[in-house]
Formats: structure tokens, C-alpha cells, sequence
């Protein structure tokens, strides 16, 4: 490893990501070419960018560090070529690439090299995404051109204090300014904007991309995302039931050895999407969620059970991703509705389509385990029997349904009273909102008890794991 990758924050990042004494430099040598406005009479090493590969627990990655110690990071023709050639070897071995961004953005003495660059790059991660893996974290300034960069990687991290991602700066957005609103934060980036998967400090962000790269598949053909399972097939959760509201405790409890690693985590919290390991094998999950809890057991932010619109989207996202690597897909399925808000009214038709196409559309073994509420339209879009779903197993308290027993009484029987209404919503539930009945017409698989997830989900994914099946020949969806 050359003396820049070793010296500079850049490269001090790299080593710090890889296995000790792994990384191997391409592009040492490369400096900027451009003459115009004195810029022959700056020094620009590597061009601003430390380039190359090596491994994380023994799995290939190709990385690229902006040095922003070389004209702020800013991005000319050079840099841009180096990365470039990054994405090329990844993409001829079937590699992940991750791209770790300290950059003032585009450099104004190359112009339209720069900008020809720049826009090469897009295409080279265009051309990437659904083949490898691409992971990008934030630790400077990521703004104007570049921050379309990490949008189009499959995972995004961000430095909590420092980082800075925007299209337009806070100043230059009418109506507000940095004291404001930060729109350049990873706190509005993460929770607001949803671009961001997570944040923390340097050293947290580095080890949490050291474990996603160990869950995920090396490429969309080449699966080595498997690990020895130490944990028991058939360990028994008996606290389970008592999860249903927070399944990212629930997804951690039926998971090998606790693993769960959620992605989007400060967005749309009701909709809780990550990877899990069942007996082994890396599993993407997809959930509602009604409440979420602190590590004290406190309540920390609660939800009405609907599917809202952010919630559909960033679990449109996650399915796509996981099917395009032959990812299995497990959802836990407890919802009520659509939410009704106005941003949902404005948003919600379209995320909620993308939901159900991204379901209907994908190959890979899907599981659904319905833990709750599951009712009207909104069940139907969360991997139900009719839009894809291999195995739906339900919990015995679940329901399933177009609505809530009581309220379907009070529209079949608006004038009736009390006593009869009570009577009506009983039989009603019985009928037509109980897993029985959606067992008997063969919407659910298997009544299973809580405690008995962990086993019955693990059995369905051996089962579907030599899953064929194909889908109309075409071009790409337009939804």
C-alpha cells in the first residue's frame, strides 16, 4: 500500500474497512492532466481519489476514498476515470464496490471534462445496479451532481456530526437557511429524505459496512452471502407474540444468533426493512410496525397500524434490491388500512403500486407471516397469497379480512342494536375474519403458534430453495 493511502484521512479510512494489509492501489501514479488556469503549478496525487481492492472476512470489494487533502476532493476527469475502472473490474469479477465520499463536488478548471466524467460515472453505476452490490458512505461533503452518487448505490451511510449531503445547499433553498432547517444533515437526510440507511460515528459506520458486505451476495449470480448456522433450526421463541408490535424485535428473535440488520432505520418507521440469517442463509425482511421500543423497554414512538406512503416506498426499494440478488424475502404482515393523511392521499396510490408490483413481480422465495391485523387492500399488497406469496402462515390471533368484525356490523347492520350488533361482528369475525377461515380457503398455509416461527419459516426456505418460476417475457416494468 502506497504512502498516500497510509498517511491521509482517505486512505486511513481504507485501511480501516479492509482486512489487515489487503488493499492494493490502482491508479497510485494518476494525476490531473488539465494546463488551464494554472493548474499545471498544482499538485493533485492520485488525483484526489485513493483507488483498489481488497477483502472484508475473505469476501473481494473494490473501494474508492476521496482524498479531500487534494483540491478539496473535487472531481476531475482523472478521478472520475480512476472510478470509473473501479466499476469495471468490479462488474468483470462480480465484486461489490464501495465508494467512501470526502468531495467539494465538480472542479471548475476542467469544465466539461469534468462534467463528461462525471456523467460517465452515472452511467457506470447505472449499468452496476442489480449485477453488484454498491455501497456508499458520506464522512465530508457530498453536494450538487454528486449526491446522485450515493442515491444510485444500493446503501447509503452517513457520518453523523460532519457529513453533508445535498442537491442545493440549505442557504439556496427559498424560505430557509442552514439555522433553520439543515436539509444537508444526516439527521434530515436519514429521516426525512430517506436516502440515508444509517449513520454514526467514522469507526461505527466502517464496521457496519464491514457487516453488510458478510450478508450479502457478492454479485446477482454468485451467491457467498451463506454462513455456518450455530444457533438451533428449532429453537422456540416463546416471547414472540409478545414482539408483534415492534418487529425488529421480533425479526431479531427468529434470526440466527439474534442478527438483524435494518436498513433505513430512521425512516419511516412503521415499515421495517433489513436482513436477517435463518439457518444460515441471508434473508431480506419486510414488516409493519405499530410501536417501537428502546433498549429499556420504553415506547418511543407508536403508529396506527396503517401502511402509509414512505412506508410502501422504502419497502418497494428493499424487494427489488433483494429480488435482483436472490435474496429470499420474509414479511410480517399486521396492518390495518391505508394511512389517511394528506401526504399520504397525495403519495400512497402510487407507493402502494410499487409495493405490489415489486411483490408480484419478484422471483425469489417469498414467506408471509401474517402476526396481526391484516386488512383490506392493504394486506393484499403486503406479499398476500394473490400477489406472490409461496407460504402464508398466520398466527391463531391474527385477523384477516376486509376490516375490523365491529365495524363491518355497523355497516351490514347500521340500524340494529347493540346486542345484535355484538352478535353480528362475532359471527363475523368467525366467518370471514379468522385464520381458520382464510386457512379453509386457502389464503393461509398453516395456523402456527408464536413460538413456532423461527422453525416453520426456516423449514418453508429450504423447501422454496430450488424456486423456478418465470414471468412475462418483456423488456422491464413501467411501474
Amino acid at each position: 500500500m502506497g504512502n498516500i493511502a497510509t498517511e491521509s484521512a482517505a486512505g486511513k479510512r481504507i485501511t480501516a474497512l479492509l482486512d489487515a494489509g489487503s488493499f492494493v492501489e490502482i491508479g497510485a501514479a494518476v494525476t490531473a492532466r488539465t494546463t488551464d488556469f494554472n493548474m499545471q503549478e498544482k499538485e493533485t496525487p492520485a488525483d484526489g481519489v485513493i483507488t483498489g481492492y481488497g477483502v472484508i472476512d475473505g469476501n473481494l470489494v473494490y473501494v474508492y476514498s476521496q482524498d479531500a487533502s487534494v483540491l478539496n476532493g473535487a472531481i476531475g476527469e482523472m478521478h472520475a476515470k480512476k472510478i470509473a475502472n473501479i466499476y469495471d473490474m468490479a462488474m468483470k469479477m462480480g465484486a461489490p464496490v464501495i465508494g467512501l465520499i470526502d468531495c467539494a463536488g465538480l472542479r471548475l478548471q476542467e469544465a466539461t471534462d469534468a462534467l463528461n466524467a462525471f456523467g460517465t460515472l452515472y452511467m457506470k453505476q447505472s449499468l452496476a445496479s442489480g449485477v453488484i452490490p454498491q455501497i456508499s458512505a458520506i464522512f465530508g461533503t457530498c453536494g450538487g451532481g454528486l449526491s446522485l452518487v450515493p442515491a444510485l448505490t444500493d446503501f447509503t451511510f452517513m457520518e453523523s456530526d460532519k457529513a453533508r449531503l445535498f442537491v442545493n445547499s440549505p442557504n439556496a433553498i427559498p424560505g430557509n437557511d442552514i439555522s433553520r432547517c439543515n436539509t444537508s444533515s444526516a439527521k434530515f437526510q436519514s429521516e426525512r429524505a430517506g436516502l440515508v440507511d444509517r449513520t454514526g460515528t467514522e469507526d461505527e459506520i466502517l464496521t457496519e459496512i464491514r457487516t453488510l458486505v458478510c450478508m450479502l451476495p457478492a454479485n446477482n449470480e454468485e451467491d457467498a452471502s451463506y454462513s455456518e448456522c450455530t444457533d438451533d433450526l428449532n429453537r422456540a421463541c416463546p416471547d414472540l407474540g409478545y414482539s408483534a408490535e415492534d418487529a425488529a424485535i421480533a425479526l431479531s428473535t427468529i434470526s440466527d444468533g439474534y442478527v438483524f440488520f435494518e436498513t433505513k432505520k430512521e425512516f419511516a418507521k412503521d415499515m421495517v426493512t433489513g436482513f436477517i440469517r435463518l439457518n444460515g442463509m441471508t434473508v431480506g425482511v419486510v414488516a409493519n410496525r405499530s410501536k417501537v421500543y428502546n433498549e429499556e423497554s420504553e415506547v418511543v414512538a407508536e403508529f396506527d397500524g396503517s401502511l402509509s406512503a414512505d412506508g410502501a416506498d422504502k419497502a418497494a426499494k428493499f424487494v427489488a434490491f433483494c429480488d435482483a440478488f436472490n435474496i429470499p424475502v420474509l414479511t410480517l404482515t399486521n396492518v390495518n388500512g391505508f394511512a389517511a393523511t394528506a401526504y399520504d392521499e397525495a403519495h400512497l396510490a402510487k407507493a402502494a403500486a410499487k409495493l405490489t408490483y415489486a411483490f408480484a413481480n419478484a422471483t425469489v422465495p417469498k414467506v408471509n407471516v401474517v402476526t396481526g391485523k391484516a386488512f383490506g387492500s392493504a394486506y393484499a399488497v403486503m406479499n398476500s397469497k394473490a400477489t406472490g406469496a409461496d407460504m402464508v402462515y398466520a398466527w391463531p390471533k391474527a385477523q384477516i379480512g376486509m376490516m375490523d368484525a365491529v365495524m363491518a356490523a355497523k355497516i351490514m347492520y347500521a340500524d340494529a342494536g347493540a346486542d345484535v350488533l355484538k352478535e353480528k361482528a362475532a359471527a363475523y369475525r368467525k366467518l370471514q375474519s379468522s385464520p381458520e377461515s382464510a386457512a379453509r380457503r386457502g389464503y393461509v398455509d398453516a395456523v402456527i403458534e408464536p413460538a413456532d416461527t423461527r422453525k416453520y419459516v426456516i423449514g418453508a426456505f429450504e423447501m422454496l430453495f430450488t424456486k423456478r418460476e418465470d414471468r412475462p417475457m418483456k423488456k422491464h416494468g413501467a411501474v
